[in-house]
């Protein structure tokens, strides 16, 4: 996938999400709001909490019973028993921990960071956290389903979140679930400009968008949660963010 030129537009006067908001809805009286349609191809990029806050995957600390578990995983890594037994029930299995961190195996198949278990942008009240969505590939389709119809058009849709990676300092952006987004386009077979057939290239193209629209996204009050990416001409695509997770038997990290 090449494009000459792209363009990325963070979208204006996105409110705070509530459970149970019709996130389609929002989005369409922001865009209009604001002066703005979408076309085509575009792609629709939105910050993994606004997706989890509307289907109320909100817990409350103090309503969490830690486990016996989850209380000998606190004591070794410094952290509150309550979000332990969260970062447990979310994931698969632990790959790492030290003091003040849990790598863990999300259910999801993705490698995170506390199973991607959230305080900041979230609420005001510190026993609040947010987790991941049940089904971030089915909200991402429901959300495209609704945008298409409400503009006419077909566009592409990524759930974005920001990641840290086990070689390199910082976060980025991750697409954690996507829709109508041609997500990991295999380059095998290809030739490069000196002739060579690439052999194992592919390219994370759900993830590079995600890591565009961070830029304008942000890490702290910036709160423009949704992007718009123009350029890439996505929006047919029957992929989804599972073809992104590496096959344990070829993961060299672990």
């Amino acid at each position: 996938m090449t494009s000459q030129s792209i363009q990325l537009h963070a979208i204006p006067g996105i409110p705070q999400v509530q459970p149970g908001d019709d996130l389609s809805a929002l989005l369409t009286t922001a865009l209009r709001k604001a002066g703005l349609s979408l076309a085509t191809g575009d792609i629709i990029i939105v910050a993994q909490k606004l997706i989890s806050k509307a289907e109320g995957r909100l817990r409350r600390l103090s309503e969490v019973e830690p486990g016996d578990q989850a209380t000998e995983l606190a004591a070794a890594t410094e952290k509150d028993p309550a979000i332990v037994q969260l970062i447990l029930d979310e994931s698969r299995s632990i790959l790492r921990h030290r003091p003040g961190v849990i790598i863990a195996e999300h259910r999801l198949g993705m490698v995170l960071a506390n199973a991607g278990i959230d305080r900041s942008n979230v609420n005001a009240d510190n026993d609040v956290v947010l987790l991941f969505p049940e089904d971030p590939d089915a909200s991402a389709a429901a959300l495209k389903q609704s945008l298409d119809q409400n503009f006419d058009v077909s566009v592409g849709i990524v759930i974005a979140d920001s990641v840290g990676r086990a070689w390199r300092m910082g976060t980025t952006g991750m697409a954690i679930g996507c829709a109508g987004v041609s997500a990991l386009v295999n380059l095998r077979g290809r030739h490069d400009m000196f002739g060579r057939e690439l052999e194992v290239s592919e390219h994370a193209v759900a993830d590079s968008v995600a890591s565009a629209a961070e830029l304008l996204m942000g890490e702290a009050d910036e709160a423009t949660p949704v992007v718009i990416l123009r350029g890439l001409n996505e929006g047919s695509s029957t992929q989804d963010c599972r073809v992104l997770l590496r096959p344990a038997a070829e993961d060299m990290f672990r």
